[in-house]
């Protein structure tokens, strides 16, 4: 059985997402993960959402407002202090607006969390990234 929690980097996909971002040397695979869940015509699923959040907790972290989970990841500093991106307004806005589309209706990821009495608590710790992401 794989792992599953509310935080953004409590799940196998995230995990698994934020190692693949974290050998690579720019924000690609960030920019790549976003643009899939905004494209996605219909319904958003887990996987995808789980790895745009850990997306947004990168670009949140590289704009100097990490949330507490982010900053409890040393190999995300780490990656960011080697590589300095820098963080366009346009990457914030797909951050944002992915997070939106997560915690829409068309979410996989919402509709399973729903399912556990943790769903409050998710809800609010995405909402709580997305006000990272607020200039």
């Amino acid at each position: 059985m794989g792992a599953w929690g509310t935080g953004s980097f409590d799940n196998d996909d995230a995990g698994d997402f934020l190692a693949e971002v974290t050998d690579s040397g720019d924000l690609a695979l960030v920019r790549e993960v976003l643009d899939n869940v905004l494209t996605s015509t219909e319904y958003v699923e887990a996987p995808d959402a789980c790895q745009a959040i850990v997306a947004a907790e990168i670009v949140a972290a590289a704009l100097g407002r990490p949330t507490l989970a982010a900053q409890r990841r040393d190999d995300l500093a780490r990656w960011l202090a080697s590589i300095r991106p820098k963080i366009e307004a346009d990457l914030v806005a797909q951050a944002r607006e992915a997070l939106s589309r997560i915690l829409a209706e068309n979410s996989e990821l919402r509709e399973l969390w729903e399912e556990t009495d943790d769903f409050a608590e998710w809800r609010a710790l995405v909402s709580e990234l997305g006000q990272q992401l607020h200039v």
